[in-house]
């Protein structure tokens, strides 16, 4: 049995600044609406032409690799998490083979919304722990932009995210009290309705039923949210995971370094920090600059508080999530 361990950690958002003002050009919104509600002031959108989800994905996966010190024909295997593939299928995970000049190693795409990178994290782990395989590439990238409604209509989703991908390559681990000591993942379909987009789907409208319709008030291809009930799950959600993370390992909340929540809603980030008792200097938030970027956001937010030396060899560090499907989950990392 092994641990696995991040050996490298990149990100890359796009150029394009979207800022509350420029958004309130558009939508009947404002800067102070979206700060109170959100607190976001900003996010990235790409430019169309200029990026996708996969390319994003291998952007951030170059900077990761270099540092990690694999070599690309040593990478194993890909986890590919995202909710906005460039094509309803084959998902990215296959591009980023294709795109990276891999060799023809398995390629696995993950669709667990904003607690995707901690599924893909999990499922990369696993295989490492097991000796199957020794350096993992995984993935957390989003196109929001092109599939939200940019109108009045659709102010209290689209205000909310933004485009962006991270990535980590883990790598065998010899030394059990490093790398990743445990993963803890659930899910409560119940609730599945309450944050989704629902068209096109197999199950309900379909390309042809929109095409047929022709109907421009048609919604149901455009992301839904039940906001305060969402808020209200994340808060327990998050808390209980957390919980479970550090039980799970005999920690205290006192042996926390860094937290790094997905990024959702700074309120939320800011409910746990309270309620956990943390102080700003053990919990990272970056919601503020690049917005909700789903799948994506542990890894930028993992990625930025490495380079800016807040996450060092020895600290325990926990990822949570919480998001569509209702899934969360929680990673516990000594690094």
């Amino acid at each position: 049995m092994y641990h696995s361990k991040i050996a490298g950690l990149g990100y890359y958002v796009p150029e394009n600044v979207v800022t509350n003002d420029d958004l309130s050009k558009i939508i009947d919104t404002n800067d102070e609406w979206i700060q109170e509600r959100t607190g976001i002031q900003e996010r990235r959108h790409i430019v169309k032409g200029e990026d996708t989800t996969t390319s994003m994905g291998v952007k951030a996966a170059k900077i990761a690799i270099e540092r990690s010190g694999v070599a690309k024909e040593d990478i194993d295997f890909v986890v590919f998490a995202t909710l906005s593939p460039d094509f309803y299928f084959p998902g990215p995970g296959v591009l980023v083979q294709r795109d990276l000049g891999l060799r023809t190693v398995g390629a696995l795409d993950v669709r667990n919304q904003c607690s995707g990178f901690i599924y893909a994290l999990s499922v990369a782990d696993q295989y490492i722990k097991t000796g199957m395989y020794k350096n993992i590439l995984v993935i957390g990238s989003e196109v929001h932009s092109t599939g939200l409604d940019m109108t009045s209509r659709g102010r209290g989703v689209s205000v909310i995210f933004g485009d962006g991908a991270g990535a980590a390559v883990l790598s065998r681990e010899e030394d059990l009290s490093k790398g990743i000591l445990s993963t803890h993942l659930h899910s409560e379909g119940q609730h599945a309705e309450e944050l989704i987009v629902k068209a096109p789907g197999m199950g309900g409208r379909w390309i042809t039923d929109i095409l047929a319709d022709n109907d421009p008030d048609d919604e149901s291809y455009f992301p839904y949210m039940n906001g305060q009930f969402v808020f209200k799950n994340a808060v327990v959600r998050f808390s209980e995971v957390i919980n479970e993370g550090l039980q799970a390992n005999n920690l205290q909340v006192s042996d926390i370094d860094m937290l790094i929540p997905h990024q959702a809603n700074l309120r939320i980030s800011q409910f746990i920090q309270k309620k956990f008792n943390l102080t700003d200097d053990q919990v990272y938030n970056n919601i503020q600059k690049y917005g909700n970027t789903t799948a994506a956001s542990i890894p930028i937010a993992l990625t930025e508080a490495w380079e800016q030396g807040r996450i060092k060899s020895g600290d325990t560090v926990v990822l949570a999530a919480f998001g569509s499907g209702f899934t969360w989950g929680s990673a516990i990392i000594k690094w």
